[in-house]
């Protein structure tokens, strides 16, 4: 005995094992397009950094940064005089 299955019903679509109704959506399809997920939720404000109170502490960062070459001995001039000024 020979059982004639439509060509609709053997094709998977793209959602997995639901059938593949000829072009229309299917129910797990209509369902999911009919309740979209909840937009994620915005980000946190981000401020800006505080400036350090300690100037002593600015500077000691300074000179790390110029010691491991991050900045030029030029830059590292106009950051110091922008600190202590």
């Amino acid at each position: 005995m020979v059982v004639l299955v439509p060509r609709q019903l053997r094709m998977s679509g793209m959602t997995g094992n639901v059938p593949y109704y000829g072009g229309r959506f299917s129910p797990a399809q209509a369902y999911a397009a009919s309740h979209p997920p909840p937009p994620p939720p915005p980000p946190p404000p981000v401020s800006a950094p505080e400036a350090s109170a300690d100037p002593l502490a600015t500077l000691a960062a300074l000179d790390h940064l110029l010691e491991s070459g991050l900045v030029t001995a030029e830059e590292y001039d106009n950051l110091r005089a922008r600190i202590t000024s």
